[in-house]
C-alpha cells in the first residue's frame, strides 16, 4: 500500500516535468473552473427568486418551496461522488484534459436546463422534475471537474508552487460564485421583485450555458500533464485507488468534512442565514456576498504562497481551530445592518482560505499520479455532499423547527473533527510530487 503523499517517488519512472506556460496552464484551469462554477452557485442565489415558480407552496408554510430548492440543491450534491469517480477515472486514463473537456460541456447543458424550466403553474410535477434532472447534470460535472482541474493544476505547478497554483482552484471557483453573485444582485438592483420572480431569475442560467462554451474553447489549448499508459491493460482501474489507497481514501474525508461545511456556510448559505435570522434585505444580502467574495478570491494566493513556505498543517490546524472557536459567536453576531454581516462573513473568510488555498494541494499530495484524479474525486466528492451539500438545508430547516441557535454549533463541532485530522497528517510540502504514469 502505498504511504500518504509522494516521499516514494522514483525518479527514473516520474513523467515529463510541468510545462513551461504557467500562464497558459492557469488559464485553462481557471477559466474554465470559473465558468462551471457560476452554473453551479447561480442556483443558490436565485433559489430565494425561483423556489415559488418550481414549486408549490405548504399550507400557511411560506418556508416550504426554499426547502425544497434547498433539497434540491443538496440532491445535486449527491451526483458530485458519481462524477468524481466517473471522470477522475477519465482523467486518469484518458488524460487530465481530456476529462476537463467533458465536465464543462455537461455544467452548460444543465445550466440551459435550468434556463428552461417550466413554472409549476403552467406544467405541475413537471416543472421540480426538470429542475432536479438540471442539477444531477451538474452535480455530475462539478464532481468530476474538482478531481480533473485539482489534478490538472499541482500537476502544472513548478518546484515549490504547489501551493500557490493550488490556491487558483478556489480563485477561480470564487470569480465563477462572484460572478453569479453579482449577476444576481445586478438583476435585484434594477428589477423589481415580481420580474424577478418571473423571469429574470432565468437570465443568469443562459448566460452560464453560454460561458461554458467560452470555457470549452479555452480548454482545448491546454497541455497535458499527465502521460496517459500505452496499453489498455496497465491503465488502472475505476475503482483502483479505493481498493490500493482505503487510508488515503478516508483521509480525503477527513480533510474535507469541516472545510466544506464551513465553506458552503461562509460563501453560500450565509445571505439566505441572514435574511432568516437577522431579517437583512434580500439585496443587501446578496451585496455582501458579492463584496465578501472579492476579498476572499485576492485571499487565496496569499495562503497557498504562505503554505509553500511554512507548510500545510499550519494552515490547515488554524482554519480549523478558528472556526471551532468563533463559529458560534461569528453566527450570532449578525444582526440587521449591512456592516454587521460584511464584518462577520470577512471574518469567516480569512480563517476559511487556511483550507481553500490549499486543499488542491493537499488532496493531490496524497496519492500517487496513476489514480490521482479517481483517488480524489469519489471521497471528497462524497465528503462534500454529505457536508457542504446539505449546509443550506440543514440550516433553513433548524430554522423552520424552531431551533435557529442548533446550526452554528453544529459547523464548530465538524470543523474540530478535521483539526483532529489535520494534527495527524504529514507534512507534504517540501515533498516531491508523483508524477509516475
Amino acid at each position: 500500500m502505498a504511504t500518504c503523499g509522494a516521499g516514494r517517488e522514483r525518479a527514473p519512472h516520474a513523467s515529463p516535468p510541468p510545462p513551461r506556460s504557467s500562464v497558459r496552464q492557469l488559464a485553462a484551469a481557471s477559466v474554465g473552473n470559473a465558468a462551471e462554477w457560476y452554473d453551479w452557485y447561480a442556483y443558490s442565489f436565485l433559489a430565494v427568486y425561483f423556489a415559488d415558480q418550481v414549486f408549490p407552496k405548504g399550507s400557511g408554510d411560506s418556508l416550504v418551496p426554499l426547502l425544497s430548492a434547498f433539497a434540491v440543491f443538496a440532491v445535486g450534491f449527491f451526483m458530485r461522488p458519481v462524477g468524481g469517480l466517473l471522470m477522475g477515472a477519465i482523467a486518469d486514463q484518458r488524460g487530465r484534459r481530456a476529462a476537463l473537456t467533458v465536465t464543462i460541456l455537461l455544467m452548460g447543458a444543465g445550466s440551459l436546463l435550468l434556463a428552461l424550466t417550466p413554472t409549476y403553474a403552467a406544467t405541475g410535477v413537471l416543472a421540480p422534475v426538470v429542475l432536479v434532472a438540471a442539477r444531477l447534470v451538474q452535480g455530475l460535472s462539478v464532481g468530476g471537474e474538482f478531481a480533473a482541474s485539482t489534478t490538472f493544476l499541482v500537476e502544472s505547478a513548478g518546484p515549490g508552487r504547489r501551493g500557490l497554483f493550488s490556491s487558483f482552484q478556489y480563485v477561480s471557483t470564487t470569480i465563477g460564485q462572484l460572478l453569479a453573485s453579482g449577476t444576481a444582485a445586478l438583476l435585484a438592483h434594477f428589477l423589481t421583485e415580481g420580474q424577478m420572480g418571473d423571469w429574470g431569475w432565468r437570465v443568469p442560467f443562459l448566460v452560464g450555458a453560454l460561458i461554458s462554451l467560452a470555457g470549452f474553447w479555452i480548454r482545448q489549448g491546454a497541455h497535458e500533464t499527465h502521460d496517459v499508459p500505452g496499453k489498455a491493460s496497465e491503465r488502472p482501474a475505476v475503482f483502483e485507488a479505493l481498493r490500493r489507497h482505503p487510508r488515503q481514501s478516508l483521509m480525503i474525508c477527513g480533510i474535507t468534512a469541516g472545510g466544506t461545511l464551513a465553506y458552503y456556510t461562509w460563501t453560500t448559505y450565509l445571505p439566505a442565514y441572514a435574511q432568516m435570522n437577522a431579517g437583512i434585505g434580500k439585496g443587501d444580502a446578496l451585496a455582501v456576498g458579492t463584496i465578501s467574495l472579492a476579498f476572499f478570491a485576492a485571499l487565496q494566493p496569499l495562503g497557498g504562497l504562505l503554505s509553500d513556505r511554512v507548510g500545510r498543517k499550519p494552515l490547515l490546524i488554524g482554519f480549523a481551530v478558528g472556526f471551532a472557536v468563533l463559529a458560534v459567536p461569528l453566527l450570532h453576531a449578525i444582526g440587521s445592518s449591512f456592516t454587521s454581516l460584511l464584518l462577520v462573513q470577512c471574518a469567516g473568510m480569512v480563517l476559511l482560505t487556511g483550507y481553500t488555498s490549499i486543499a488542491a494541494a493537499v488532496n493531490a499530495e496524497v496519492f500517487p499520479a496513476r489514480v490521482r484524479a479517481a483517488g480524489i474525486g469519489f471521497p471528497y466528492s462524497l465528503t462534500v455532499a454529505l457536508f457542504g451539500g446539505t449546509a443550506p438545508y440543514l440550516g433553513t430547516w433548524f430554522k423552520d423547527a424552531g431551533h435557529p441557535g442548533a446550526f452554528p454549533w453544529y459547523v464548530a463541532g465538524l470543523c474540530l473533527v478535521s483539526a483532529c485530522v489535520y494534527v495527524i497528517l504529514p507534512e507534504t510540502a517540501k515533498r516531491p510530487l508523483d508524477r509516475a504514469g
